[in-house]
């Protein structure tokens, strides 16, 4: 289906919302459930971001290679079979108690997720027309969130009464909305059938005029490119607090399990009301440039709140800041994904995708093992604070470079048998529509975004 279709598929849209909530519902269940397993039996911030690592380095690692197999494979074939192959790998995880043998499964879901990530978030602009993509942002938003705020909730009630167990099988469950999706929804990417364009026949990829394959490098273009850099700068600043805030809340602040669920839960709340709200912003946005300004907006809002938190005295009173960080949060996802699907051609979107999760999962590691290190000698607090601060001064440094970055001029690289022009903002697309390719081709190629919810993080992964 083109990203250019005269009419949106929205059942389309919700089927795949609901599966990618359904799954980050059980994602978060059982990392909150394996974190409060952590820290009950006495392990420090060390082991916490070891189990974060490799949840997250798969996701770094295979970027290149994902990204490209979600281009080229079936989107069925990627949901149905690595959905199948998740759910066992969870199941897997609820019996085995050997701590290596948990770190091995963990990073084992992550290389599955290093491939449905880039998938789910190529497939959404092909599901509606360009017009839409915000508010089908936003539903996918939606979703993910209410799945998010739901995970931490059910593991702080249900580790007390059952452990880890139950929340990992519920985990494996839900990886069978995956199979149901690929095998329900209409729209599909990916394979390597014909593609037809002026010049000639490209297998599997648009061409440009000469018939030249599609080629996109997140190099050449500068508003991408900061983009990319920022967020996962920003999040490596403020990451920490992944780590660090099961130890602030629970230690710190004397707050029980449920307390830490609830408060956890506040964060995904606020990506509710932030995605609905940037959604109406961005559908009045032509210029590229504001995008990236609306990015580097909510990532500052995001530091400003982690900032914040470390001056509270009861842990209840982190709820309102992170509502607010979250609404940042949700606002950040809808924008980078809405300057993505306008300036990479549809064939090669999914690997920039994967190209930019990795940097966002990049600047998490960074975090992770920073905040595990520096908990050994710091007190969780003054960590905190110390993140939200560098996380600000992060953003205030780009500022100067995004508006460098805006003026500078580019040629437009062609997504179809076009002559090359240009933008003040050097994008791929005419200002306010994405990247399309011919009408003419037929179905987009390519496969078919628990998503790092790290604070500040610009990506809706798991």
């Amino acid at each position: 289906m083109s990203f250019a279709s005269e009419e949106s598929r929205w059942s389309d849209v919700w089927l795949a919302a609901t599966a990618r909530g359904t799954t980050i519902c059980g994602d978060f269940l059982a990392a909150t459930a394996l974190a409060l397993a952590l820290q009950g039996a006495g392990a420090g911030g060390l082991a916490v971001s070891g189990l974060l690592l490799a949840a997250t380095l798969p996701l770094v690692v295979l970027a290149p290679l994902a990204g490209r197999v979600a281009d080229r494979v079936d989107s069925r074939t990627l949901l149905v079979t690595i959905g199948l192959l998740q759910a066992a790998v969870c199941a897997l995880l609820a019996v085995v108690e050997r701590p290596v043998l948990v770190v091995g499964l963990v990073a084992l879901l992550a290389c599955g997720l290093a491939v449905t990530q880039p998938c789910l978030a190529a497939l959404l602009p092909a599901m509606v027309r360009p017009a839409d993509l915000p508010r089908a942002s936003a539903i996918s938003q939606t979703a993910l969130s209410l799945g998010a705020l739901g995970g931490p909730v059910l593991a702080g009630l249900l580790v007390g009464q059952f452990g880890t167990r139950v929340p990992l099988l519920l985990d494996a469950a839900t990886y069978l909305a995956l199979v149901v999706a690929g095998l329900r929804l209409r729209t599909r990417r990916g394979g390597r059938g014909p593609v037809a364009v002026p010049g000639r026949t490209v297998p599997g990829g648009t061409a440009d005029p000469v018939g030249t394959a599609v080629v996109w490098r997140l190099r050449q273009d500068p508003l991408m490119l900061l983009m990319v850099v920022s967020t996962a700068v920003v999040i490596a600043a403020i990451g920490c607090i992944n780590v660090v805030e099961v130890f602030f809340i629970r230690e710190t602040l004397g707050g029980s399990a449920t307390t830490y669920g609830l408060v956890t839960a506040a964060w995904m709340a606020g990506m509710l009301p932030g995605a609905w709200l940037a959604a109406r912003v961005a559908n009045r946005l032509d210029d590229d440039g504001a995008l990236v300004r609306g990015v580097l907006a909510t990532l500052g809002v995001c530091s400003l709140m982690v900032l914040l938190a470390s001056t509270v005295p009861g842990a209840f009173l982190l709820v309102p800041l992170w509502l607010v960080g979250g609404a940042a949060n949700g606002g950040d996802n809808v924008f980078a994904n809405l300057l993505t699907t306008r300036r990479v051609p549809e064939a090669v979107r999914a690997r920039a995708y994967a190209s930019y999760g990795a940097a966002v999962q990049g600047g998490s590691i960074v975090g992770f093992l920073g905040g595990g290190a520096l908990l050994t000698a710091v007190a969780p607090r003054p960590l905190i604070a110390g993140a939200g601060v560098l996380g600000l001064l992060v953003v205030l440094l780009f500022v100067p470079v995004a508006a460098v970055a805006v003026r500078r001029r580019r040629p437009v690289a062609p997504d179809r048998g076009q002559p090359p022009t240009t933008r003040p903002d050097g994008g791929f697309a005419t200002p306010g529509r994405p990247a399309e390719p011919d009408p003419e081709a037929g179905d987009t190629v390519g496969s078919w975004l628990s998503a790092s919810h790290a604070r500040g993080s610009g990506t809706s992964n798991s």
